[in-house]
């Protein structure tokens, strides 16, 4: 059996088991969600060696640094993977929702009512969390889901995806729902992408390698790629508050999209600000490249060439640039800036205003760090992703943006004449 004729068999089974999911009781899909929280606490020890078993091959194939840090999962990952679980069978069942309801001079009622897209393809690259976040958020919106995840973490996604699967048959409801795509094979992307019979959206999670492959899509996609953050610090800055931001935004988590990969700092506060400020995150470990006026400032900071201000580093390296104005800060955003989290620390409030109209990112900050750009931390238990696409959903993908609508209209006998 070819390879495409067992992916399509998958694909069947999860069309399928879509169309009763999407009328499946919020009860039922709550119990798969909390029977799949405990069998992660009780399992996690079974995880853990699935996991080193990945992180064995992904050293030894010469993995390092930030990719081995999002692969890796421990207790508290595992811990927060079950919390959140938990959290998205707490929020409100979107399928069914009525959006806006209204009446028509002729009597005829209309609801826009929220529905399932269907078939959701979640294609990612290291992080095995992503296996529950997608499947949960999935099962819980009323939509089928197929999985497929980076070769790297195959044992580990394999278990989660499998016990995902039991949930849902414990609870009554079919696992053909959850399809998980077990080859390292990246033919598979290709089959996935060229047919949208099958599939209704892709979401892909992943950097430049992905997007190519993803290239020409028969399927519809919401992407979630890069992440390049910035940080503004203002004229009118609280200069402790602007070093406590830019610190988390950097070294918090380097390794994923919501980090802050470019400080940006207004001229006339940079003499007080940028040498505590660079002091603080060497010795951290983080490496700074700076354009001219940042190297004046700390002799220690490195050149930044034209590529660092357009690099998604993922580790701890920070591109790091003196502007004369906010307009200055905006342009080079706009400019520079993949549109997924961007924020200034100011105390005025006209600035604050500005920047929040003219920053044109799913998500805008003022005087808060870009790590809060995250489902979990948005209350939606999870996401699938963060989408910098401006049609459909923007920003993070909870349950809500993996629904549709659809009219329902009511009426007594009229036609149209």
């Amino acid at each position: 059996m070819s390879l495409e004729t067992q992916i399509l068999s998958q694909l069947k089974a999860a069309r399928e088991a879509s169309r009763t999911l999407a009328l499946c009781p919020t009860a039922r899909k709550n119990a798969a969600l909390m029977s799949l929280a405990k069998t992660l606490r009780t399992n996690a020890h079974s995880i853990l060696e699935a996991n080193r078993k990945d992180l064995e091959v992904a050293k030894d194939s010469g993995k390092t640094g930030a990719f081995l840090e999002r692969l890796t999962l421990n207790d508290a990952r595992i811990a927060a993977m079950a919390k959140s679980v938990e959290e998205v069978a707490a929020l409100p069942d979107p399928v069914g929702e009525v959006i806006e309801e209204w009446s028509r001079p002729n009597g005829l009622k209309i609801r826009k009512v929220r529905v399932p897209l269907g078939v959701i393809a979640i294609v990612y690259e290291s992080r095995p969390n992503v296996t529950i976040d997608a499947g949960v958020l999935t099962v819980k919106s009323g939509n089928a889901v197929v999985l497929r995840g980076g070769k790297e973490s195959l044992v580990t996604n394999s278990m989660l995806a499998g016990m995902l699967k039991q949930s849902l048959k414990e609870a009554g409801i079919d696992p053909s729902a959850v399809a998980f795509i077990d080859t390292p094979d990246r033919e598979a992307i290709q089959i996935l992408k060229r047919h949208p019979e099958a599939i209704d959206l892709i979401i892909p999670r992943g950097g430049g390698s992905l997007k190519e492959a993803l290239a020409g899509s028969a399927v519809p996609l919401l992407p979630h790629f890069d992440g390049i953050c910035h940080t503004y610090v203002d004229r009118a800055a609280d200069l402790k508050m602007a070093e406590e931001i830019s610190f988390n935004a950097k070294v918090s988590r380097p390794s994923v999209c919501n980090a802050m990969e470019t400080l940006l700092v207004h001229r006339e506060i940079a003499p007080k600000f940028l040498p505590a400020m660079a002091k603080r995150l060497t010795t951290a470990g983080v490496e700074l490249r700076g354009d001219d006026a940042a190297c004046a400032l700390v002799p220690e900071i490195k050149h930044a060439t034209d590529e660092d201000w357009d690099t998604e580093y993922l580790d701890l390296i920070l591109s790091v640039k003196i502007v004369d104005s906010i307009g200055e800060a905006i342009a080079f955003i706009a400019h520079h800036g993949s549109g997924l989290a961007d924020a200034i620390v100011t105390e005025d409030a006209s600035a604050a205003a500005r920047f929040e109209a003219e920053v044109d990112s799913a998500t805008v900050y003022v005087n808060a760090s870009t790590r809060f750009t995250d489902g979990f931390e948005f209350g939606f238990g999870a996401e699938t992703g963060i989408s910098t696409n401006r049609l459909h959903a923007r920003g993070p993908m909870g349950l809500r943006e993996l629904t549709t609508y659809k009219y329902v209209v009511r009426g007594h006998g009229q036609i149209r004449t």
